[in-house]
């Protein structure tokens, strides 16, 4: 006999994998609804008319879908992993932003290829493959996106595609004071119309809390800093990693390692690239705990990597994002000389309060 959600998330509380939650139990129930609905839709739709006649298909059962959202490292994404898990149906789990910059290179071919609505095969082509789309971190920064999704998810939610989505915003703060806003209400009101909205209000922070009292600047940056820091990345990602594309301005930043909003990157990575200030918000909207591999000594001959690097820190310090790090040298010893060490004493003693234990822990959104 299949077990219920509430049933395998009990069990896991019982082994001590998970602990026990009753803002995560609320949420149970909606998810187990949605997974009972998918599991007895029929393989095939069936055709409309009389003995199926002139072949039309009838519309697809709408089913409601589910918009989670809540405070950061409430366990969102860990209830949307253990019901996507569960579900036996046609599916895909994806990062809102990376599946946004898929259907945006789709939309372009489509165009490129004369497609008078250029939206329509990419939502055709969506949902032919699946029953079930479920997001993580639904947000909408890009005008791009905005523009897009209002007839994108008219078309997959005609088709009978079912979205369950997690996001740190209620969907009327979606892409809340962007350009020609007004353009994006439709959206939110097909949101409220398809999924059911749940907040979910935890006073428990559990990415906070495993953090709590952990070392997070390790230095140096040699094998057992590795070793210690590739123990923190598997306790927060439970071993699950896939890298992250983010778009910005036509330029794709790559992050190579990622899950349910923790991501990992060397320095060079993301320092020797030529990013800038609005690459590094991109990230820090994107991100709320970032492992940073390999900080080397600075000088005058790393300039531009250490100019970034202070950029990067800042957008990350005033997003409140986690940081971990492995370090040539303490942060007051990273860069000691060459034009704009001064400045660079903001720096480290930012990447000081960023060690703090309780770092992070007043982040509302």
């Amino acid at each position: 006999m299949t077990q219920t959600l509430s049933q395998i998330y009990e069990a896991r509380v019982a082994e001590g994998t998970l602990r026990g939650d009753d803002a995560q139990r609320a949420v149970l129930p909606l998810l187990e609804r949605v997974r009972r609905d998918l599991e007895t839709l029929p393989e095939t739709p069936p055709k409309a008319g009389f003995f199926g006649m002139f072949g039309k298909k009838a519309a697809p059962p709408q089913i409601k879908g589910l918009y989670l959202w809540g405070g950061v490292g409430r366990g969102k994404s860990m209830l949307m992993d253990l019901f996507c898990e569960a579900v036996t149906a046609p599916k895909r789990r994806v990062h809102f932003h990376a599946f946004m910059q898929e259907v945006q290179n789709d939309i372009e071919k489509a165009r490129k290829a004369k497609v008078e609505d250029a939206i329509q095969p990419v939502a055709k082509r969506i949902a032919s493959e699946l029953k079930l789309l479920c997001f993580d971190e639904m947000q909408i920064t890009d005008i791009a996106d905005a523009m897009i999704v209002g007839r994108l998810f008219e078309l997959l939610f005609e088709a009978g595609v079912v979205v369950v989505t997690t996001s740190n915003r209620v969907p009327e703060d979606l892409y809340k004071d962007g350009l020609n806003r007004q353009l994006f209400l439709p959206f939110i009101a097909i949101l409220r119309d398809k999924l059911e909205v749940h907040e979910i209000i935890s006073v428990n922070d559990y990415r906070q809390n495993r953090l709590s009292g952990q070392q997070v600047y390790f230095t140096p940056a040699d094998r057992e800093a590795k070793t210690q820091m590739d123990s923190l990345w598997a306790e927060l990602t439970g071993g699950h990693d896939e890298k992250l594309s983010l778009a910005h301005k036509g330029r794709e930043i790559t992050l190579p390692h990622y899950h349910n909003g923790v991501a990992r990157a060397s320095f060079w990575d993301l320092c020797a690239a030529n990013l800038g200030a609005g690459d590094y918000l991109v990230i820090a909207e994107n991100v709320r705990v970032l492992f940073l591999d390999g900080i080397p000594s600075l000088d005058s001959s790393k300039f531009n990597e250490a100019k970034r690097f202070v950029t990067m820190i800042d957008a990350l310090y005033e997003a409140k994002v986690r940081l971990i790090a492995s370090a040539a040298a303490e942060p007051e010893h990273l860069y000691n000389e060459g034009t704009g060490s001064f400045e660079f004493e903001r720096t480290a003693s930012r990447l000081r309060e960023m060690q703090a234990a309780d770092w992070g822990q007043d982040h509302g959104d």
